[in-house]
């Protein structure tokens, strides 16, 4: 049995098999699709190509974050069998779910209170929220406690970069993040946004790309400008995707030729289906350690 349990959300985007590995513990946002509900399962209810390929043909989706009572549920097995909890939720800056989380955490320490319960709002999203939850299990695994472990996360957070480009401006249109004008001129202008995630885990647009080319290679200079060691950089590198492979394929590619030391290949993992739900297919996100993020 581990020292404690190590746990986050759905919308970490890693594998099944990468969190199972890890014996990193997860929980499961929720989406819908056209009216019928299902849990952001990892592409276990819908194959994430058949998800990408219905928002491509139209299909409404929503998304709606994890309760309080769903956080109780989920926690207490964990606080029942005297494991202690280091859940760490999606960004604030995205979702009310770290809220929800630190209300169930309140209520539980009542019933628990021989329990240690941490929660850490990761001001992150998608595999750089998994990329920090892979390190936190290292540190586990290195032998740290959970106070130990908990401080770090805390400290080091703002050390992951998130950066986005999408190519697809519809699905910003429908959401309202982009007017209908700026989404039109975007479209035939072949405007790419390239967007990170500021000091408060909110995705902030940096500048406008003209053409998928041009913001590959723009997104691989960011990292070359902020990776912890420039071009010495010697961790690791995730990279997510929605419905564009090929093209994450290409990034990874110029990332690991620009960055000899890298700890492994780049690790490319689809977006989930709550994140995927506002991005729409078309989007690239590269995610690694650098400078401390501001606003």
């Amino acid at each position: 049995m581990n020292a404690f349990i190590l746990s986050c959300c759905s919308t970490a985007d890693l594998s099944e098999q990468h969190f199972v590995s890890r014996n990193i513990h997860y929980i499961c946002f929720h989406f819908s699709i056209n009216g019928m509900s299902y849990l952001d399962d990892l592409g276990k209810s819908i194959p994430f190509d058949q998800f990408y390929q219905a928002m491509a043909g139209g299909a409404e989706t929503k998304t709606s974050q994890i309760n309080v009572e769903e956080y109780v549920q989920y926690f207490t097995p964990f606080l029942e069998a005297g494991q202690d909890v280091l859940h760490i939720s999606l960004s604030s800056g995205l979702s009310g779910t770290y809220n929800s989380a630190c209300i169930a955490r309140d209520m539980l320490k009542e019933k628990y209170p021989q329990r240690k319960i941490y929660v850490v709002d990761s001001l992150g999203a998608s595999s750089g929220y998994g990329l920090l939850m892979d390190r936190l299990a290292d540190l586990r695994d290195e032998g740290h406690s959970i106070d130990e472990v908990y401080q770090w996360a805390e400290e080091h957070k703002l050390e992951v970069h998130h950066w986005f480009f999408s190519t697809d401006l519809s699905f910003y249109v429908k959401g309202g993040r982009i007017s209908k004008a700026s989404g039109w001129f975007g479209t035939v202008l072949h405007i790419c946004p390239l967007l990170n995630m500021d000091d408060q885990g909110k995705l902030i647009p940096r500048f406008k790309v003209r053409g998928v080319t041009a913001v590959t290679h723009r997104i691989v200079e960011k990292m070359k400008e902020y990776a912890q060691g420039r071009l010495a950089y010697a961790d690791k590198c995730y990279i997510s995707h929605s419905a564009f492979y090929d093209q994450a394929r290409q990034v990874a590619s110029l990332v690991e030729a620009a960055f000899p030391h890298l700890k492994g290949k780049v690790l490319i993992n689809p977006i989930g289906t709550t994140i995927g739900s506002h991005t729409g297919p078309g989007t690239i996100a590269l995610f690694f350690w650098g400078s401390r993020r501001s606003s």
